[in-house]
């Protein structure tokens, strides 16, 4: 039989993402000129009054007499709150619901705004522990009811020690207030609930810190939402991986560590020991023994279009998913590619070479306007696509050629075999995959099939064309530009 156990939860910034009389300090201070002055004041306040820096009473009675709220903004107060439930409370209504008889709110918050917050998650007024506002004749909030125990200092310990509840007493809440309840041994457990806010002496005086209730739920082996709370989940973003991948991840709820550059394969196999998700882009070398060695890793997420970089069937053996990201870079290239193809074709390297070399050379021989030339694209995949449709709103003709018979953007025309998209085009721009196969895809053969004074832009991997021949290509003029 599972032995009885009580759970008592503290209400702003544990139920609630925020501490409820800061929100109604913005609703009774609108159009207040001295609103912002007033609410930091109301915050700064309320944390004093947590940490136990001043009395419970005196915080308290502070933060009421500067809010000038009236019974009409407690509607108001609490259709914002209704959307301030903490997002793992929220996704684990079923707990509230299962153990509904076991579960306390003990707060020094008022029951006139909580009661309506926790009635849909099955917590019934009576287990609801809190003050209650005084009002003066014109229903405005003056003060609150002096001999409730919640309205004193360490109020939530003569509370729970009233209740007299049997069984283990486990407190769930944010501030030093609730950490006292188990110095005091009113308290078996406590848990530290850092989802909204975390504070330094609430956690140093924690049996348990909890990001969130998921977390909570797992350390008692209660039913939850989902089976492996996601702040237990270490990811590892490596070379710079966009800010946007850390702030998504942490705000969802996982642990995350960001290095901007990438690891040997050594640092590599230390620093995965305990990581679960490994995050790079194309620099870092997924060995096979790395993955091997990473007992925990699931996941390899490359933030870039190519894998080479990955060892896929280590990956494979070992159960490791592998992502990349296929459209991550796509415009940059396309926009690289369209910028290569003007300065190409109007010689703004030679002049800018000359230029450098101290030589003003006034001419715009060689150089030649993009509008009306044929741009032949090899690869119509994500990044083709993209281009042909530019380089048509620029003026040029498009054709391409892809092994795979795809469909065509705009006025774009489709080439059935490379030589004849090499013999007819004024432009070529390369968008193969890096797939060894494609290793001196553009050699002497297809060079030569070029028109003359053919400009060449290779976007894809450089191995794609074979060296020696580009060069014999530039040398002898076939090659105008690459």
């Amino acid at each position: 039989m599972t032995p009885k156990r009580s759970f008592v939860f503290d209400f702003d910034s544990t139920l609630t993402k925020v501490e409820a009389l800061d929100v109604l300090a913005e609703i009774s201070l609108l159009g207040n000129p001295k609103k912002e002055a007033i609410i930091a004041e109301i915050i700064a306040i309320t944390t004093q009054g947590i940490d136990g820096e001043i009395s419970f009473t005196e915080s308290l009675q502070k933060r009421i007499d500067l809010l000038k709220a009236t019974k009409s903004d407690l509607p108001l107060l609490i259709k914002e709150l209704e959307q301030k439930v903490s997002r793992s409370i929220a996704d684990n209504k079923a707990f509230f619901k299962d153990f509904s008889e076991d579960i306390y709110v003990i707060s020094a918050g008022f029951k006139e705004f909580i009661i309506p917050i926790v009635a849909p998650y099955n917590i019934p007024a009576e287990r609801v522990f809190a003050n209650t506002f005084e009002f003066d004749q014109n229903e405005v909030i003056i003060g609150f009811d002096a001999e409730n125990p919640l309205s004193k200092h360490n109020g939530k310990i003569e509370c729970l020690q009233n209740l007299n509840l049997s069984g283990e007493i486990q407190v769930i809440g944010d501030g030093y207030s609730d950490a006292v309840t188990k110095k005091a041994g009113v308290a078996d457990t406590f848990f530290a609930y850092t989802e909204n806010v975390s504070r330094v002496k609430t956690i140093e005086n924690a049996d348990h810190i909890t990001p969130n209730l998921d977390e909570f739920l797992y350390l008692n082996d209660l039913p939850r939402n989902i089976s492996y709370p996601k702040n237990r989940i270490k990811i590892l973003l490596l070379e710079n991986v966009h800010s946007d991948a850390f702030t998504k991840l942490t705000a969802d709820g996982f642990s995350v560590e960001t290095l901007s550059k990438s690891l040997s394969e050594e640092e590599l196999i230390e620093k995965l020991k305990d990581v679960h998700v490994l995050g790079i882009r194309s620099k870092t070398q997924v060995t096979k023994k790395v993955i091997e060695s990473a007992e925990k890793l699931m996941v390899v997420s490359a933030f870039c279009i190519g894998t080479k970089q990955i060892d896929l069937e280590a990956c494979k053996e070992n159960g490791v998913v592998v992502f990349n990201a296929p459209y991550s870079n796509t415009r940059s290239v396309v926009e690289l590619a369209i910028g290569e193809i003007i300065m190409l074709m109007r010689s703004v390297f030679q002049r800018s070479t000359e230029l450098h070399n101290g030589q003003w050379n006034k001419t715009a021989q060689g150089s030649k306007e993009v509008r009306g030339k044929k741009l032949g694209i090899v690869g119509y995949g994500n990044i083709g696509k993209q281009l042909s449709v530019l380089a048509e709103a620029l003026g040029m003709d498009v054709y391409y050629y892809d092994v795979e018979d795809t469909l065509a953007l705009g006025n774009a025309k489709r080439i059935s075999t490379l030589k004849e998209l090499l013999n007819i085009s004024d432009v070529i721009t390369l968008h193969v995959d890096d797939n060894i196969a494609n290793k001196n895809y553009i050699g002497e053969a297809e060079i030569a099939q070029m028109k003359d004074g053919v400009h060449l832009v290779n976007l894809s991997r450089g191995f794609v064309v074979d060296i020696q021949a580009l060069v014999a290509g530039l040398k002898s003029g076939k090659i105008a530009g690459t």
